[in-house]
């Protein structure tokens, strides 16, 4: 219990990891007048910074983990910070960024010095915790269950304190079997637990049978992995099954240096490597860009957003320029004030090298049109796309590699033939912000609320249509004039009623636009609490930029995260052949065998989960009671949802060995969603933890899956452990 934690190894005599130890009394920023000095510290563990206020009145205690920290920003760069900062020197402040949804942290400490111990400390950290193994991150998970168990601070357990530790890290064990484990391991016999004791019960605690039964079925009974017998599982899993593969594989994740050496691998190492990322469900072939970038832009889902800049619902909901920096890269936002470019312009610069676009959302005036089309020049400079590639109208849309590091701008322009040459400017009919728009209001009490337009917003100014290249918006009419007429760079939004309604009744003709024409999806404006859409079903159409409220986490945005997870995460994502066919025969609705698909068998066997979490801390009863379901999102007739049994008070090690199979007809637009929750006989089952990826990116064979929670956040150390297999029907 009083070893160095994993994390910290290496960095003890580290001065920037002394500071954060020792603690410090930062300033935390939130408003004008909300400026509280707190203590905040690196607890012992090395992954938790805790803090209180300064003074103990309300004895209030918050903590936060390493791991669930996205970035750390010097000065003034939040918006919170450049609101509220200036009553401290930039240098003195700094930032911390949540993954998920958790809002900013932004401090100012007492001197610029200490401001840089925290930013280099917590970066060094954080760059620490990105190379932990899975077993170093479940020993971090288990010493500090074993602090927190360790009431009396006496470096001992009681067998009161060993039943306290089981509650918390949820599973509630019979007591005589627990009494019979600690007896067994009390080797001193003084009804206490010591360290090596400890280790001991954790050790036996931490068994998994199922990895031992895989094991010893390739070792034989010599208890130990040969290469060649370990390319013979290799083999089994489908991966590549080479003798030098095996030994890399030894080399890599064996523990110890003496089996290392004599290409040999025992228990310990086998679990490592299948808790490692070469054991994982996702492809890691897939996490780096694979596919062909050079084909048009219409070839691609992109993903994309709507309505970036508000951070809760719809009407009421707040607008913030952080909210941009939280998308992932590539995506299609809307735009608003020249603060939310030069916010989204640094970051896009940081992420994917493939095309942003910026859907404008246009309520101005002409005066206004022209003045944002200048700051978007300035800010943007060379990344903002002004004129074709080639200098002429193209046949077909640029690619992704063509259009790296641009940014290109999505909204209407000026045709020759309507130009007012004495304003620059021309009048047309909304598009989907607001006719459309309109038609879909049904509820007469919203109408009042909808943003006033300026007089003459439906004229375009010659600056603001010169910005727009290849994402020209033109009103749809119909498919058939999308497909005879419509020029490539002309595009249509939609809304997903209108969307759906086209999927239904012409869905072969709307795959068919798709292929030469990019397409935007976006949610109704009724949807006040920004929920969202099933996005699957337009992906299904070969719509490009179908686009949901990033700050609203639930099923719909997982089938997004899912999507774009592969191909190193850059936004883009090729689409099926037979949906970039311009004389497709492929009909979402109803797929019929011979037009390009490969139907599959997927037969998944649910095997075990691993230290799930518990759902409500505070309370040591609540331990759940887990099942597993496997979802299937894709073409409807391939859309479902199967589930094992429920698990009674066990979410540290439950055990299923349940076999569940699907019949895939399309399974190159299929979506496997893995989802943990806690049954409950009188209400709604709760949500532990879930995984989403595509399916030609799951891995066959025996596979761990590492769950995230509801906002997209790992859930470390929590898995779930599957057999996987994917035979062609």
């Amino acid at each position: 219990m009083a070893s160095i934690p994993a994390i910290l190894q290496g960095l003890t005599d580290d001065e920037d990891i002394k500071v954060l130890l020792k603690g410090s009394l930062l300033w935390k920023i939130k408003g004008r007048q909300q400026q509280k000095q707190r203590l905040h510290r690196l607890q012992e563990d090395g992954m938790t910074i805790w803090f209180e206020t300064r003074f103990k009145r309300a004895h209030s205690k918050h903590v936060f983990s390493i791991l669930h920290i996205e970035s750390v920003r010097e000065g003034y760069q939040s918006e919170g910070l450049r609101k509220y900062g200036g009553s401290f020197p930039e240098p003195q402040c700094f930032t911390i960024v949540f993954r998920g949804k958790r809002k900013n942290l932004d401090l100012a400490a007492q001197t610029a010095e200490e401001a840089q111990r925290w930013v280099r400390g917590l970066t060094k950290l954080m760059a620490r915790a990105e190379t932990m193994s899975q077993r170093e991150k479940l020993e971090h998970w288990i010493h500090d269950i074993l602090q927190r168990a360790d009431k009396n601070k006496d470096n001992k357990m009681s067998f009161k304190e060993i039943k306290n530790m089981l509650r918390m890290i949820n599973i509630d064990m019979n007591d005589i079997y627990a009494y019979r484990l600690f007896k067994e391991c009390d080797k001193s016999n003084n009804d206490r637990l010591e360290e090596h004791e400890i280790e001991e019960f954790c050790t036996r605690l931490m068994a998994r049978p199922e990895l031992e039964e895989i094991f010893h079925g390739y070792s034989g009974e010599d208890c130990v992995l040969s290469a060649e017998e370990l390319r013979e599982f290799l083999r089994d899993q489908g991966e590549e099954a080479s003798l030098q593969r095996a030994r890399e594989i030894i080399q890599m994740y064996e523990l110890n240096e003496k089996a290392r050496q004599h290409d040999l691998m025992m228990l310990d190492g086998f679990t490592m490597y299948l808790l490692s990322s070469a054991g994982s469900v996702l492809n890691q072939a897939h996490t780096d860009i694979y596919q062909d970038m050079t084909q048009p832009l219409c070839h691609y889902f992109i993903s994309s957003s709507h309505n970036t800049y508000l951070t809760d619902n719809q009407i009421g909901g707040a607008s913030s320029t952080e909210a941009y920096i939280r998308i992932s890269a590539a995506v299609v936002a809307p735009v608003a004030p020249t603060g939310q470019l030069r916010t989204r312009a640094q970051s896009f610069t940081k992420h994917s090298p493939f095309p942003l676009i910026l859907s404008l959302e246009n309520h101005c005036g002409l005066e206004q049109q022209s003045i944002m089309a200048r700051h978007m020049k300035t800010i943007l400079g060379d990344m903002l796309l002004t004129l074709p590639l080639d200098g002429d109208t193209p046949k077909q849309l640029p690619s992704p590699e063509q259009l790296k590091w641009k940014i290109l701008v999505k909204g209407k322009k000026l045709p020759d033939d309507k130009i007012d040459s004495e304003r620059g400017s021309f009048t047309s009919s909304h598009e989907e912000e607001t006719e459309e728009d309109e038609d879909e209001r049904s509820a007469n009490s919203l109408q009042e609320i909808k943003p006033l337009q300026a007089k003459d917003a439906t004229q375009i100014s010659r600056e603001l249509s010169d910005v727009v290249v290849y994402c020209r918006s033109v009103p749809f009419q119909s498919l058939a004039r999308a497909l005879h007429q419509q020029q490539p760079t002309e595009m249509s939004s939609f809304s997903e009623r209108k969307a759906r309604k086209l999927i239904k009744e012409s869905g072969n003709l709307f795959v068919r636009c798709n292929t030469r024409h990019l397409s935007r999806i976006y949610p109704l404006g009724l949807k006040m609490n920004s929920s969202n859409y099933n996005p699957q079903e337009m992906w299904n159409a070969g719509c490009q930029l179908v686009a949901l409220n990033f700050q609203t986490p639930g099923a719909e945005m997982d089938l997004n995260d899912g999507r774009f997870l592969v191909n190193g995460r850059c936004g883009y994502v090729l689409k099926p052949a037979w949906l970039r066919h311009s004389q497709t025969n492929f009909d979402p609705e109803s797929p019929r065998r011979g037009t390009g698909q490969r139907p599959v068998a997927l037969t998944i066997k649910v095997i075990t989960a691993q230290q799930l979490p518990k759902l409500n801390k505070e309370k040591n009863s609540s331990i759940v009671d887990p099942f597993v379901r496997i979802e299937i999102h894709g073409v409807p007739v391939d859309c479902c949802k199967k589930q094992t049994e429920y698990r009674l008070n066990n979410g540290f090690n439950p055990c299923w060995n349940e076999t569940l199979t699907f019949p895939v007809r399309v399974p190159e637009l299929a979506l496997v969603r893995f989802v943990v929750e806690d049954y409950d006989t009188t209400s709604s089952n709760d949500f532990v933890g879930q995984f989403t990826l595509p399916l030609p990116s799951v891995k066959e064979g025996y596979r761990h899956i590492h769950l995230l929670s509801r906002d997209g956040t790992p859930l470390s150390p929590a898995t779930l452990f599957v057999h996987v297999k994917c035979k062609k029907m």
